[in-house]
């Protein structure tokens, strides 16, 4: 089962990367054209080039050939996940390696549903593709996964024992990894607002800033009680463990605050003068936060939580 999760692994590191450079040509609307050429002596050779005018956007070949890619993925990953959870006998994000690969998973699922909804929603003929947001999402499920792969030890080890509660690892653990996931896809699309100047909408391939609003308040809508109620099985958790709800442990404080931070968006966002670019900006800070609970406070900060395995 190992074998079989490792070998997944890498073949939907290979059909991301594919689906990355797909949806980054859907987004410049370029499309790969071969053409057989002619000679005197009959048929010559053909050549692959790269040409603009990839339809409006909706009739993208290289739009649902991402997509197509994207579902790939996902499914190359759901096998690797549940074989890993073969192999190891419990939830598979005890550390840094089956958290990093639970995560790029997790964020890959949320963008493919976001994708899905919204494009049989938003009507072909704005010629506007939310599958746009693609570009933004795609990268950060790659780097994730790549990140995994090359520097994080794959190896099996028995659970430490303040991990030993299975059920709760993976309830708390899964909780906030569907909370860090849905929460990036509020980044992208906040990332694609910024670049669309708000209600400017500069570039006409992008969706219309009115969309990518409503993609990042439902995505926070999904993972902001994702998040709460992660907390807060957390410190169940502690109690059982070390016996007190909260210490204000590095992990701890680190999440609380990532919280807050939505916490202020989604007060901003109601009010008028504080929507659009400044909410936005407040997103892409917020998926700083998230990063660096994620990342920093695993790998350089010491407290209760260190179980990166690294």
């Amino acid at each position: 089962m190992e074998s079989l999760a490792s070998t997944t692994l890498y073949l939907a590191i290979a059909v991301c990367g594919v689906a990355t450079a797909a949806y980054w040509a859907h987004t410049l609307g370029l499309r790969l054209v071969v053409r057989g050429f002619v000679t005197p002596l009959g048929e010559g050779p053909s050549v692959a080039t790269i040409e603009r005018g990839d339809g409006n956007g909706w009739s993208s070949a290289t739009g649902r050939f991402a997509t197509a890619m994207t579902w790939t993925a996902l499914a190359l990953l759901a096998v690797s996940l549940v074989a890993r959870w073969q192999a190891v006998d419990y939830a598979p994000w005890s550390n840094m390696y089956e958290f990093t690969i639970a995560f790029a998973s997790a964020i890959l699922g949320f963008y493919a549903a976001f994708e899905q909804v919204y494009v049989r929603r938003e009507a072909p003929a704005s010629g506007r593709s939310p599958r746009v947001l693609g570009s933004v999402a795609l990268p950060v499920v790659l780097a994730g996964l790549l990140l995994a792969a090359i520097f994080f030890p794959s190896d099996i080890h028995p659970l430490v024992p303040a991990l030993q509660n299975t059920d709760i690892l993976a309830i708390h653990v899964g909780a906030m990894i569907l909370a860090y996931s849905a929460l990036s896809v509020s980044f992208a699309a906040a990332v694609l607002y910024l670049a669309q100047g708000g209600a400017r909408n500069r570039f006409d391939r992008l969706p219309k800033s009115r969309l990518l609003d409503e993609i990042a308040y439902k995505s926070v809508m999904v993972g902001f009680p994702l998040l709460a109620g992660g907390i807060a099985l957390g410190a169940y958790w502690a109690n059982s463990a070390w016996g007190r709800y909260w210490g204000w442990d590095p992990k701890e404080t680190s999440a609380l605050l990532t919280l807050l931070v939505y916490g202020v968006y989604l007060h901003m966002r109601g009010l008028r003068k504080w929507s659009g670019a400044r909410s936005s900006v407040v997103l892409v800070v917020g998926f700083g936060a998230v990063l660096f609970t994620y990342f920093v406070v695993n790998l350089w900060v010491s407290g209760l939580h260190s179980y990166a395995g690294v």
